[in-house]
């Protein structure tokens, strides 16, 4: 027998280098994955698969309404909701204006209460929680009972 001693492997750390390596891919995995889970899904248009499926009745209504010749302008400032829709030739077109203003990221919905102040012109006051991106979505229903729908994209300081 040799009188040698082994020596101890010096080498033995670098099999554990790679379970940790894969243990911190594990963790920062599971970090992005809660994220994903606990935050904004992205959709913000309900039942969007079946509004995809049924496209062809949104481009229909698009067309009616283009075919209808009303155009419609939504303007928000100093705490004022103001909207004038005019037909073709420009000459107003009176009717019924209902709506809300919505945030489009959070959902919060706040109905307007639009007050005729001329034929084809309307306002409301704008009491909102916060400055930012709204949308107002508004439904005006002329005399006839002709339908347009308004929406539009705002930025109320």
């Amino acid at each position: 027998m040799s009188d040698a001693v082994m020596e101890p492997r010096r080498s033995r750390w670098i099999p554990w280098v790679f379970v940790g390596g894969m243990l911190l891919v594990v963790a920062v995995n599971g970090v992005l994955v809660f994220a994903s889970i606990s935050t904004f899904t992205g959709v913000t248009q309900g039942q969007a698969y079946d509004r995809g499926r049924a496209y062809n009745k949104v481009l229909e209504e698009a067309a009616r309404q283009d075919a209808l010749g009303w155009r419609g302008a939504v303007v928000a400032d100093q705490g004022m909701l103001r909207v004038v829709v005019t037909d073709r030739e420009g000459l107003p077109v009176a009717g019924r204006l209902d709506g809300v203003i919505r945030a489009p990221v959070e959902g919060t919905a706040i109905p307007l209460a639009l007050v005729a102040t001329a034929p084809g012109r309307w306002q409301a006051t704008l009491d909102l929680p916060r400055t930012g991106q709204w949308e107002a979505r508004l439904a005006l229903t002329g005399a006839g009972g002709e339908r347009l729908d308004l929406v539009q994209r705002l930025v109320v300081p």
